[in-house]
């Protein structure tokens, strides 16, 4: 195969994968007006990615459990799917993924305290455009503080914080067999925004799990055959094209979540969104100009399995 073909056809893979997650926000919010809970979505989902790589690697069960440090990737894989799922349902889709993409600006934090890495003019640049990006995002059209006001805003925070640590614990832990880090990923979707879902019902602030129903049942399948499928495309494009160009492609997401919430009616695009949202998506090309020290284009359980 040429290298020209080659490179299309990873280019093709990793835009499957963006719009996939661009606009997994619209089947999240059709299985919860059939009454199920975007947490309860996201646990069957990552269950059924989690029990296709134990039927692919039986032995990375056990290797997770033997790679202790592996777990913190369970529990940040599981928040930032959680944060980010559950967000896009309840909230304004625009928002909620450009505050999610902040990723730079925690990402350089973390990785200057875990990984020691030094601080660069460039990576000062970043994290004043992408902060100023956020402003423009929060300002009240009446004044006041530009912070997070609706719960969906904080999700996305959340969700983007947590990713950039899953990003930086990944990176730390590297040497350990891919299979176990792919199943902590999927495993974690899986157990937090289950587990989460079980406390919140308990508690009488979220549904309960629904009766099984073919409606809901047959969605959730697709969607994670939906979700694999990006997946599988993720791996094909991430092992052939250079992570600075798989983090530019990348950002196709942020296109794809906003062209679908308008199209489909469920957003208007206001100047503070064109502006905050052009801010951040600067701050993730700077990010890509060179080769970052983290991965910074996909969520938790996109990594490539090798």
């Amino acid at each position: 195969m040429s290298t020209f073909r080659q490179t299309l056809l990873g280019i093709a893979g990793l835009m499957l994968n963006a719009f996939v997650w661009g606009v997994s926000w619209w089947p999240f919010r059709y299985l919860h007006g059939l009454g199920l809970n975007p947490l309860w979505a996201t646990a069957f989902i990552y269950g059924v990615s989690a029990c296709a790589i134990l039927l692919w690697r039986p032995g990375a069960f056990a290797q997770l459990l033997r790679n202790r440090p592996l777990w913190l990737i369970v529990l940040s894989s599981g928040a930032t799917n959680a944060a980010f799922n559950w967000g896009v349902t309840v909230g304004d889709v625009v928002r909620v993924v450009l505050l999610f993409y902040l990723m730079p600006v925690w990402a350089a934090l973390l990785a200057r305290w875990l990984l020691h890495e030094r601080f660069t003019p460039l990576m000062g640049v970043r994290l004043l455009l992408a902060m100023a990006g956020a402003m423009a995002v929060l300002w009240p059209p009446g004044g006041g503080l530009p912070l997070p006001r609706q719960p969906a805003d904080w999700l996305g925070v959340i969700g983007g914080f947590f990713f950039a640590l899953n990003n930086v614990m990944l990176r730390k832990y590297a040497h350990t067999p891919p299979e176990a880090r792919g199943l902590a990923m999927f495993a974690g979707g899986m157990a937090v925004a289950g587990g989460l879902a079980a406390l919140l019902a308990a508690r009488g602030m979220a549904s309960p799990l629904p009766a099984p129903a073919m409606g809901w049942m047959l969605a959730v399948s697709l969607l994670s055959l939906g979700f694999l499928a990006g997946n599988l495309g993720l791996q094909y494009g991430a092992e052939r094209l250079p992570s600075s160009l798989t983090a530019v492609v990348m950002t196709a997401e942020v296109v794809f979540a906003s062209g679908s919430a308008v199209l489909l009616g469920a957003e208007h695009l206001t100047a503070p969104l064109w502006i905050g949202g052009s801010l951040i998506l600067l701050a993730i090309l700077l990010a890509a100009w060179r080769r970052p020290a983290l991965s910074l284009h996909t969520h938790p359980p996109r990594e490539t399995l090798t």
